[in-house]
């Protein structure tokens, strides 16, 4: 186990995200969402707190599996209505010195060359403390409102790899180090002779020019990724330097950590040379009893239908059919039946019912729980760590901001005790904090498109002074 552990703080810019029906608990105050000042104040705690990020989620469709429309993913806030992530981080980022921002972007309904100029401005104004979350979007509702016909699994992944090596080029190709003179007296803002256009024509992309933006600290975002498909860790392989995976047991956790390790390997890169984040909800409190008592407060004010949309909408299949009373082995679905067999891999006898899996689904989505005092939440956070082979967590909460005001008042002190929790932040760019450097070298895709820009370069000046008159 690595330490000490990475905390990133998960959430999205809507009403309720994975704790369906606590909107309505007289201590969240998600429905503030539309407010700069929920933002600021929520990053300034997180940096407070010594969190390493802020993770924003994102979702560019609608849950429409739950009865065949949206009607209850819009009674119940499931992720609708929900506003764009990206105009909060310049704003937080003004309040915070340190605290890093992951801000979920698809590949799927953006064009590399917008999407590049966004990505640099905010690691311009961040001071290098962005990051991105390669998504490639799988709701069908997402595909229609963009009038498309969505892609399958794999194809959507290759569509990823284009977009990603279009950014790589716009970001590490087109600039080099000094094109940036910044001279008044010469009259001189950027070397056009170090300023190159990309010329990439792919099967997705063609983008002829140069990158509108000049470089940035950390030129690459830091670059997360969720895939749990075979496809998506080879491409978390090549390209991920933080994964973020859910997992409802140790069980089923540590296995998808070993694939992921495993698909590095493959790919002939250091297993451990990345970072691996588990979702993770905790309910920390003084004491265990009065932990306890804030969990049954929350659990009464869960929407089972409300989870059940959510669930829906996860596993493709409409969980409105059955009752609550009804046994899960009914129901012919894969990812629900894994999810379940995960759920309940202590007691593989157990049979869950559709309203059981509503209560676990009602606290923190799919993630495990921890609850209790400073004690109970440590010696939890760090069991799965230890056992998993994680190198950090990505928390999301049952009320915001209270759930993690609560973990850093009460759990923080004893993990930093343990050496599990950092005690100050690093200097420098939010990759520097977490590897120890501000930009991605080979055998990373963004690396070689840097170096092999350096040698194109090197080559264009030796051919042009060979041509110059003796």
């Amino acid at each position: 186990m690595r330490t000490p552990l990475l905390f990133n703080a998960f959430v999205m810019n809507t009403p309720s995200h994975l704790s369906p029906g606590l909107w309505t608990h007289p201590d969240d105050h998600g429905r503030d969402y539309k407010r700069l000042a929920h933002w600021t104040g929520l990053a300034r705690l997180l940096e407070e707190g010594l969190f390493d990020a802020l993770f924003i989620a994102d979702s560019l469709g609608v849950s429409d599996v739950f009865g065949g429309n949206a009607d209850t993913a819009l009674q119940q806030a499931i992720h609708v209505p929900i506003n764009d992530p990206f105009p909060l981080v310049s704003a937080m980022a003004v309040t915070t010195e340190h605290l890093g921002f992951g801000v979920t972007a698809s590949v799927s309904y953006d064009h590399p060359v917008p999407f590049a100029r966004r990505i640099t401005t905010l690691d311009h104004l961040t001071d290098g403390r962005i990051g991105w979350n390669i998504v490639t979007s799988s709701l069908a509702s997402a595909a229609r409102n963009f009038g498309r016909t969505q892609l399958d699994h794999d194809a959507r992944y290759e569509l990823a790899e284009e977009f990603a090596s279009v950014c790589y080029k716009l970001w590490e190709a087109s600039w080099e180090d000094d094109a940036v003179r910044d001279d008044t007296k010469a009259g001189v803002y950027a070397d056009p002779a170090k300023v190159h256009p990309i010329h990439h024509a792919g099967r997705f992309f063609e983008v002829p020019g140069i990158h509108l933006s000049e470089p940035s600290p950390q030129r690459t975002p830091l670059l997360f990724q969720a895939g749990a498909s075979e496809r998506g860790r080879r491409f978390a392989a090549r390209h991920a330097e933080c994964v973020f995976v859910g997992a409802p047991s140790k069980t089923v956790l540590k296995r998808s950590v070993s694939l992921i390790r495993d698909a590095r390997r493959a790919a002939g890169l250091d297993p451990y040379g990345i970072r691996i984040l588990a979702e993770h909800t905790v309910i920390a409190a003084r004491d265990l009893a009065t932990a306890q008592e804030r969990l049954n407060a929350y659990r009464a004010h869960a929407s089972a239908s409300g989870a059940l949309a959510l669930m829906s909408g996860w596993i493709g299949h409409d969980l409105s059919r059955y009752g609550l009373d009804e046994p899960f082995r009914h129901i012919e679905s894969n990812g629900i039946r894994t999810a379940v067999e995960a759920m309940s891999s202590a007691d593989p006898n157990k049979v869950w019912t559709i309203g059981e899996i509503a209560s676990w689904c009602g606290i923190g989505g799919l993630s495990p729980l921890s609850v209790g005092g400073p004690g109970e939440v440590a010696d939890s956070l760090e069991s799965w760590a230890e056992e998993t082979d994680i190198d950090g967590f990505n928390l999301s909460y049952a009320v915001l901001p209270g759930s993690f005001r609560d973990f850093i008042e009460h759990a923080v002190p004893e993990l930093q005790r343990r050496g599990l929790y950092k005690k100050s932040y690093a200097e420098g760019t939010l990759r520097r904090k977490l590897f120890g450097r501000d930009r991605l070298d080979a055998p990373h895709p963004a690396g070689l498109a840097r170096a092999e820009m350096a040698a194109s370069s090197r080559e264009s000046r030796q051919s042009r002074k060979a041509e110059e008159p003796a």
